[in-house]
């Protein structure tokens, strides 16, 4: 289960991490509703199939322990002992995890990163998540909320963030900075006249990411312009990624994976100039998710599978 701010979604997998059947409901405020949330979608699909155990991909820090969740910016949970308690709700046993820890894993068993020895996943939705793989091992840090690369500052004094600082990069390159971008620039522009233009009709609210894509696919000269603008920011934040952690392999998940074709090839031409050394060291390869948006259900699946074979053993897992 991929568990967000906006919905819950499930599937089930299989050994061969193919997706058999899928579930989905919104996140509801409040510790107990979306817990009974939750519940109701295993039960849901425990009707379907034989389902063995659970695993909890959750946007926020997760303790070291796989047990806990600390701290999550769009849900409810702080310091609660989430595998407990769902695990009293659904008889069933339950492995929790940071959700793009569960995509990096996805990927490394069954999609993009196989392989890889050193790899970053990246995702990109409402801000920026990511995971490092070492070996197919997940890198944690000191205190398990490693890495937390999209606030790092890409722009001093730049556009704010929930997270209390400014100009970090998910501020740039995400689904919300899209949407953002989109609406500076028909801000630049108003008597324009564009598809995104018609569509929103000086509504700024109405203006996402989705239909920035989906504008930039028929054309729209505003929103082939956000496009770039991601593209460009995803490359600044990708360089400082590899003089970091010199990955030989950096996947791009999350929502705004889906529409890659518009703005990957850019961001890789980009990367390659602004890496330092540039012309001078090999460069990581950089690719889109296998599975997209759902390499976090795969993982988390494939993490319960583990948690199955090995009680209380934290497999994949490296500091």
């Amino acid at each position: 289960m991929d568990v967000g701010g906006t919905s819950v979604r499930a599937g089930v997998v299989d050994e061969h991490g193919s997706l058999m059947d899928t579930a989905r409901v919104g996140t509801p405020s409040g510790e107990d509703a979306l817990e009974d949330a939750i519940a109701g979608v295993v039960e849901d699909l425990r009707n379907r199939h034989d389902v063995s155990g659970v695993g909890l991909a959750v946007a926020g820090f997760v303790a070291k322990d796989r047990r806990t969740v600390m701290f999550a910016p769009h849900l409810s949970w702080r310091a609660a002992p989430v595998a407990e308690r769902i695990e009293k709700r659904v008889g069933l046993p339950v492995t929790l995890e940071h959700d793009v820890n569960a995509a990096a894993v996805g990927e490394y068993r069954f999609g993009a990163a196989r392989g890889a020895h050193v790899a970053a996943l990246i995702a990109l939705g409402t801000g920026i998540g990511a995971g490092l793989l070492l070996d197919g091992k997940i890198y944690r840090g000191a205190y398990g909320v490693a890495p937390e690369l999209g606030h790092l500052t890409v722009v001093p004094g730049g556009r704010p963030c929930p997270c209390g600082k400014y100009g970090c990069w998910e501020r740039y390159c995400s689904g919300t900075a899209l949407a953002a971008t989109a609406v500076e620039l028909l801000a630049r522009h108003p008597g324009r006249s564009t598809v995104l233009a018609r569509e929103t009709r000086g509504d700024p609210g109405s203006v996402t990411g989705r239909r920035v894509a989906g504008a930039a696919r028929d054309g729209d000269p505003i929103a082939q312009r956000a496009m770039t603008e991601l593209a460009k920011w995803l490359a600044e934040g990708l360089a400082l990624v590899a003089d970091v952690f010199d990955p030989e392999l950096i996947v791009i998940g999350g929502g705004v994976s889906e529409s890659a074709p518009l703005f990957l090839d850019e961001a890789r031409e980009h990367y390659a100039d602004k890496i330092t050394g540039a012309g001078h060291r090999p460069l990581a390869r950089i690719r889109a998710a296998h599975h997209g948006d759902d390499s976090a259900i795969v993982g988390a699946a494939a993490l319960a599978a583990d948690a199955a074979k090995a009680p209380g053993a934290e497999i994949g897992v490296t500091r």
